[in-house]
């Protein structure tokens, strides 16, 4: 299991944030050396934006105001054209900011749209993640104009919650977005991670070991979080050691089964069986290949052919139908004391009955929802993060909740938000495939939680292998390629 405290891709919460900020002043780091420190960040993107060109920064009446006078006075040092205009007056800035404020010797401007005329970039340096509201007033049409000019955000693009990616009222759409030790889940969930272009993390002075006492239990989805913990095969293995994983079919979607089981046997589970419907076992026997099929009657039958110590996963909901068997079926998996994942109608099911479904998970279980099937199940909120660790708690299940950021939660708080999914993954059966890869890696004694997050990052790495065109037929066949790609 992986520590994510330790981690370069931790991610701090804005209040995890500021007590880094604050862990690193009171371990004598002075506050303005890392407001300078920020600052010259901020100055370093924008000058990588090309030649010297017209650049207005607009500074907000706190700390990332702050950060903007150091770039303005370090990119007219550099001979940029700069201007400034600040929000609020300068008079009633305090502390590191007004400091900044004095060192630049330049016009400070009214904050108003005019500013924009005759630049070319843009420094957002208005308000930080920390912003709780929506802006607006002169902020907010202040933004509006920026329109297609290059920007460079500080921190976080203004009305872009630190913590939920939300955006509050409006947002500018940044070029580049520089933030400081470690990024938020802001920068990677949406709708704002679609406003903050590319990120860029500056050291800026705080040290690593402030992370001792914060332990963020968040991070970003990679391979150095759950590397160690892919199953590797051994010559003294049999089929068997490898992993026997069990997948319910239906009687009409036979596909969402069959792209689970190929999926499954290529994430390197030893054995894949699928317990499916007799009077549809043809279908399954004659476009599987390398996998047992079993013709089962009724729930009696499934719970028997799991019973086989062996099994030691099983899937249960693609393609399965919204109808009592596949209810039947998750429960008699629940029940049957093997790891379990449960997906797509295997979780609509309990619409009506979610407390049922939560009484019968005792064990290691996987719910891998996409919004609308979470929210049948669960609360919801505009904070995607937040609902998915609250909803891990409850069920007491690893949920992985999907999206083009997809955020998987532990029932102990950890979370993973995963951002490496391509557009093209929006495609009928890709979630069959995501369900299948993460219940072969369970099948080989992968914990529950390191498996799907791995699941997640080789889904999203071998569709950006293919790009455009991809069907999820093609997802399969191309995991032993990103799993060649994982190994020294």
């Amino acid at each position: 299991m992986f520590r994510i405290d330790k981690s370069d891709a931790s991610l701090l919460t804005v209040e995890q944030m500021y007590a880094a900020d604050a862990a690193a002043a009171a371990g004598g780091v002075p506050s303005l050396a890392l407001m300078e420190a920020a600052g010259a960040g901020v100055a370093e993107a924008v000058m990588g934006l090309g030649a010297s060109q017209p650049v207005v920064v607009l500074c907000g009446p706190g700390n990332n105001g702050g950060d903007g006078f150091v770039a303005a006075r370090l990119l007219q040092d550099a001979g940029w054209p700069v201007r400034v205009a600040l929000l609020g007056d300068r008079e009633t800035l305090r502390g590191d900011a007004r400091a900044n404020a004095d060192r630049w010797d330049g016009p400070v401007e009214v904050f108003a749209p005019s500013v924009l005329d005759n630049v070319e970039i843009v420094v957002d340096a208005i308000f930080g993640a920390g912003l709780t509201r929506p802006v607006d007033g002169v902020v907010a049409e202040v933004i509006r104009s920026i329109g297609d000019r290059r920007c460079v955000a500080v921190d976080i693009p203004s009305g872009v919650h630190g913590d939920t990616g939300a955006v509050l009222g409006g947002a500018p759409q940044a070029d580049v977005t520089v933030t400081f030790f470690r990024r938020k889940p802001g920068h990677m969930l949406l709708p704002g991670r679609l406003m903050c272009g590319r990120v860029t993390t500056v050291d800026i002075g705080i040290p690593e070991t402030v992370l001792d006492a914060i332990a963020p239990a968040q991070a970003a989805n990679c391979p150095p979080l759950w590397l160690s913990a892919l199953p590797v095969a051994r010559l003294d293995q049999h089929k068997y050691d490898r992993g026997h994983a069990m997948i319910s079919g239906g009687p009409v979607m036979t596909g969402a089964a069959r792209l689970a089981a190929r999926a499954a046997l290529r994430a390197g589970a030893g054995i894949v069986s699928v317990a499916v419907p007799q009077d549809n076992a043809v279908v399954y026997k004659v476009t599987l290949v390398g996998v047992i099929v079993h013709p089962i009657r009724d729930t009696a039958a499934y719970a028997e052919v799991i019973a086989d110590k062996r099994v030691n996963a099983c899937l249960v909901g693609p393609g399965n139908g919204v109808s009592g068997p596949t209810r039947e079926h998750a429960l008699a998996a629940l029940r049957a004391e093997k790891a379990v994942v449960l997906d797509a109608d295997a979780l609509t099911v309990f619409e009506e009955t979610p407390d049922l479904l939560f009484s019968h998970i005792k064990g290691p279980c996987l719910l891998t929802p996409h919004a609308g099937e979470f929210a049948r199940l669960f609360d919801t909120t505009s904070d995607k993060m937040s609902d998915a660790r609250a909803a891990a708690a409850k069920s007491g299940a690893v949920v992985l909740l999907k999206g083009a950021d997809t955020v998987i939660a532990a029932p102990d708080g950890r979370v993973v938000i995963n951002d490496n999914a391509p557009a093209e993954l929006a495609t009928a059966g890709a979630g069959d495939v995501l369900a299948g890869i993460a219940t072969g890696l369970i099948a080989q004694g992968m914990d529950i939680f390191d498996a799907a997050c791995a699941a997640t990052w080789m889904h999203g790495a071998a569709a950006a292998a293919f790009g455009p065109g991809l069907i999820a037929e093609d997802l399969p066949d191309l995991l032993p390629e990103v799993q060649r790609a994982l190994r020294p």
